[in-house]
């Protein structure tokens, strides 16, 4: 779909906008939820993260918006600098881009994503979410990356291939009409 530096930039700021937002509300909701409810003896999800004064990160308890944020700049930078590039290498490794058909292409391209990010943004929410309180051990952090791997790639796999990718590709279409139309007057 991206044709150029900056159309690749933006699909992934698309991608990482959506992306983002579905883990964070997965982890705290789905995973996490149940958790923070019994603690704190809070009703809903967002009254116990408000009674316990935000979501335990980086040793101490931050408001939302902050994780958002620190995670949407992490899952950025990892899927523009290894992400995409690798993504699309893997795929073309196992498939020609010119014969493939563009559905297998793509979702090929969605796996090879998955397998990369799903580990590495993993191994960063493991640092992130570190229970620093109890001191630091190295087999611990291990640990909680294989839980968080375990947790997050099917949720990955799922919400990239049915639901995440797909919106993006609709947003990346009607933003970028009149270079598509272009391109395919052209050809």
């Amino acid at each position: 779909m991206p044709r150029n530096q900056f159309q690749r930039m933006i699909f992934a700021l698309i991608t990482v906008i959506i992306t983002v937002h579905a883990y964070v509300f997965y982890s705290l909701y789905v995973v996490n939820g149940g958790t923070l409810m019994s603690v704190t003896g809070e009703g809903s999800v967002i009254g116990a993260i408000n009674a316990q004064g935000g979501v335990y990160m980086l040793g101490r308890f931050m408001p939302i918006w902050s994780v958002v944020i620190l995670e949407f700049c992490f899952a950025y930078i990892l899927e523009v600098v290894m992400g995409s590039p690798s993504s699309f290498k893997l795929a073309s490794k196992i498939f020609d881009p010119r014969s493939t058909h563009p559905v297998l292409f793509e979702t090929a391209i969605i796996c090879a994503t998955v397998g990369l990010m799903c580990p590495a943004m993993s191994f960063i929410a493991a640092w992130l979410y570190y229970p620093y309180y109890a001191g630091f051990n190295i087999i611990t952090l291990l640990a909680n990356w294989l839980k968080l791997v375990c947790f997050n790639f099917p949720f990955a796999f799922f919400t990239q291939l049915f639901f995440i990718q797909p919106c993006v590709r609709t947003i990346f279409k009607l933003l970028f009409r009149k270079d598509i139309a272009a391109r395919q007057n052209k050809n």
